[in-house]
């Protein structure tokens, strides 16, 4: 299996289209913030041609994006915001959306402890999914957490200024859980990759300037992933 995932995109999508054979991946993630304080019409227009290219997709709300984007994402069966989706019985996807709070008062801010919550809500649905479905198959079905906010105290909340800016409910859920792969981003500038015990975390960057992430999925359930 192969996804492509990519978020940051701020109405600005880039050449998203030229991501060698997007057409033919079996899945696309956007990790949040699809549009610059917008709703559904602009949220409409950025999925419109996304789904254009490849019609599966799975999406979730950013700091940047009115809470009504949340319902449309549900309306139209793709969202991952504090729920859980089994893909093909091959992997498992949770989804946090928002961010923690920040000097802004971004549109879908959430207290850490909401945030906590909004994870375990999305992980109870994935233990369920997991649970059923590997009685059935041949492999460990693997988990992969999609969090628009970076976990806190990792190169990837880091400013420019040396704060780190990162939730602390997604590092606790992740140093407790270790799912093999979570996807995040939020702070443009802190692009790149680390680790939280076994998990792999990965923020590529804005679409716009180019950056997204390959995640294979082989037939054991084994994950790799990384910055394209």
């Amino acid at each position: 299996m192969r996804i492509i995932a990519f978020g940051d995109i701020h109405m600005s999508l880039g050449n998203f289209d030229k991501i060698p054979n997007i057409s033919s991946a079996d899945l696309l993630i956007l990790t949040g913030d699809l549009t610059n304080y917008g709703s559904r019409p602009e949220a409409r227009d950025i999925l419109n041609r996304i789904l254009e290219v490849n019609p599966h997709v799975l999406a979730q709300v950013g700091n940047l994006d009115e809470f009504a984007i949340n319902d449309y994402l549900d309306a139209l069966n793709m969202n991952i915001h504090g729920q859980a989706r089994l893909f093909r019985r091959g992997v498992c996807l949770m989804g946090c959306g928002g961010s923690n709070p920040t000097p802004f008062a971004t549109p879908t801010e959430f207290s850490e402890k909401e945030i906590g919550r909004t994870l375990e809500q999305a992980y109870f649905q994935a233990r369920n999914f997991i649970e059923l479905a590997e009685p059935l198959e041949h492999h460990q079905i693997p988990l992969i957490l999609v969090s628009h906010t970076p976990p806190l105290d990792t190169a990837l909340d880091l400013l420019p200024d040396g704060s780190h800016v990162g939730s602390s409910a997604v590092r606790s859920f992740i140093e407790q859980n270790q799912p093999p792969l979570c996807l995040t981003g939020h702070i443009h500038e802190a692009k790149g990759s680390d680790c939280i015990g076994e998990t792999l975390i990965l923020n590529p960057g804005m679409i716009g300037s180019g950056g997204w992430v390959e995640v294979l999925v082989d037939k054991k359930g084994n994950v790799s992933a990384a910055i394209q």
